[in-house]
């Protein structure tokens, strides 16, 4: 392939709760701010951290809560607000 024509791919990053089911990511931020302080420091403490990697399992009847996330070995339920509350970057599959 002509290297002039090759096109750089830009993945773009998502909130978890729009990510798609059965789906690797890297957390790329967390907006703190909109959580209230007992939900932060329980997603600290369950190790979510901007670098970590998640994956999003399944939603609750109707698409709704919870939502249910593998990080590490862990597999975390999670409403749709905290989700909605950490950026994502999907990991490329092989």
């Amino acid at each position: 392939m002509n290297r002039s024509m090759e096109i750089d791919v830009i993945t773009p990053s998502v909130s978890l709760d729009k990510l798609p089911l059965n789906k690797a990511a890297r957390i790329l931020s967390i907006g703190w701010s909109m959580l209230r302080e007992k939900d932060a420091k329980r997603l600290r403490e369950l190790g979510v951290d901007v670098g970590v990697a998640i994956e999003k399992l399944h939603r609750g009847p109707f698409g709704l809560d919870p939502i249910a996330c593998r990080i590490g070995r862990m597999t975390v339920a999670l409403r749709s607000a905290q989700a909605a509350s950490i950026m994502v970057e999907p990991i490329p599959q092989p």
